[in-house]
């Protein structure tokens, strides 16, 4: 198995988190847990698809996968190999013209955006590349080629700013008020930009920041209090919606 991470070019960077060369001999079937920004898959080799309700749904070999707020299993044929774009915090907005919300959950062809043609070519390309770094040139030309910088939406990134600084843990009233706006268009503004509601996000990150925050020493009820949850069945209850698992299960795999 091959995992390697990138770092974009610097045209790229203020979007870009990273970009990931993944290669697997075999078949696998693994999870995902949601993250904070969208992600583009170019396969160069080999098929992916994701099991929704236990039925296999292929994905096309150039795709986007949205904001996600749960889990979602996998599965890629052998031998295959995928570029991975794994988008920073609303990086993906200059790239689509359409609103980012309308991916929310959704994996979707890239075709839907752009011309087949551009994306057949772009396929072939991969294909043709001799090595790793090659492979990532193509798709970082091809992305460039695509942008289309907007102006920053200042709104939206001090609203992320305060998420952040809160862990997730912050009502979305509170936040329209610390920002001396109404809930409504803090909202449409954010899920445009962003991919998902400013709720929804902030459930992420807290979610996430639990993640980080466990140790083999952390209490399990101490872990829930710091995420911000009251209620420990609440806390195992929304854990197990983005992982699958209770967190005992998740931390303690052997159990």
């Amino acid at each position: 198995m091959k995992f390697q991470s990138y770092i974009p070019c610097d045209m790229l960077k203020p979007y870009i988190r990273e970009l990931i060369i993944q290669e697997k001999d075999a078949e696998d079937i693994y999870k995902v847990l949601p993250g904070t920004g969208l992600v583009i898959g170019f396969q160069y080799k080999g098929k992916m698809s994701y099991l929704n309700n236990g039925e296999e749904v292929a994905l096309s070999r150039s795709g986007i996968t949205g904001i996600l707020d749960k889990f979602r299993i996998f599965k890629n044929t052998a031998d295959i190999g995928t570029v991975l774009v794994i988008f920073k915090e609303g990086g993906a907005a200059p790239f689509f013209r359409e609103p980012l919300h309308e991916l929310f959950r959704e994996s979707l062809s890239l075709d839907h955006f752009m011309y087949r043609s551009e994306l057949l070519a772009l396929e072939e390309r991969l294909c043709e590349a001799r090595n790793d770094r090659a492979r990532i040139q193509v798709v970082e030309q091809f992305l460039i080629t695509k942008m289309v910088p907007a102006q920053t939406d200042n709104l939206v990134l001090t609203a992320l700013t305060l998420i952040y600084k809160n862990k997730g843990n912050i009502r979305i009233q509170e936040l329209a008020k610390q920002l001396h706006t109404s809930q409504g268009p803090l909202e449409k503004k954010f899920r445009k930009v962003i991919g998902t509601s400013p709720k929804k996000f902030a459930s992420i990150v807290r979610f996430k920041n639990a993640l980080q925050q466990y140790t083999q020493h952390t209490s399990l009820t101490a872990l829930g209090y710091e995420a911000g949850f009251y209620d420990q069945a609440h806390f195992i209850k929304e854990f197990k919606n983005f992982t699958g698992d209770t967190p005992e299960k998740f931390f303690t795999p052997e159990a």
